[in-house]
């Protein structure tokens, strides 16, 4: 009889193969380093908000300086751009418009004539909170020469200010926060 050898089928497994992929380790540790990145660093770059806030603050301002300048052409044609205050002013918009030195005066009701827009009316010049909510997209408050300008939901540091000329040779400010950490 002839024996033969049978021989045992090997079940352990080589270490000098090479593995793929990542570890479980390594992947936890990318996910939070992704983690850390996305709470510290992206706000820093990414204040889509505050940027938005301050092209609207900024596309207001250009409304009125454009507006104010064809008041102030209107004026020159009637003769009264030099005149403290004129009440009589059309601009063709059906109500007359008040003028100080040839621009709009600071009030609500004669930058509602001039830009065909509704404004709430504000509290205080340093609180945009309505005291008059007339469903418009931005909130003013008048006084003192001046228009203090936020749009709804804006921060109280957010607002445009207009102040109107005090002679031919001071003429009207606008001021604008142009930080959009602060919008």
């Amino acid at each position: 009889m002839k024996l033969s050898m049978v021989t045992k089928p090997n079940f352990s497994m080589s270490t000098t193969k090479a593995q793929g992929g990542f570890t479980l380790v390594e992947l936890v540790v990318v996910i939070i380093i992704l983690g850390i990145l996305a709470v510290v660093a992206a706000p820093k770059f990414i204040n889509l908000q505050g940027d938005a806030r301050v092209s609207s603050l900024a596309g207001m301002k250009a409304a009125i300086q454009s507006a104010n300048t064809l008041v102030y052409s209107k004026a020159s044609l009637a003769g009264v751009e030099k005149e403290a205050d004129v009440t009589d002013l059309d601009i063709g918009t059906g109500n007359d418009l008040f003028t100080a030195y040839g621009y709009v005066v600071a009030s609500e009701l004669d930058l509602d004539n001039l830009l065909q827009n509704d404004f709430n009316s504000a509290v205080s010049e340093t609180d945009p909170t309505m005291a008059v909510d007339r469903g418009a997209e931005w909130t003013m408050y008048e006084g003192n020469g001046q228009a203090t300008i936020w749009q709804v939901g804006a921060p109280a540091e957010c607002k445009l200010i207009y102040k109107e000329a005090k002679s031919t040779t001071e003429l009207p400010e606008y001021i604008i926060e142009t930080d959009p950490n602060k919008c």
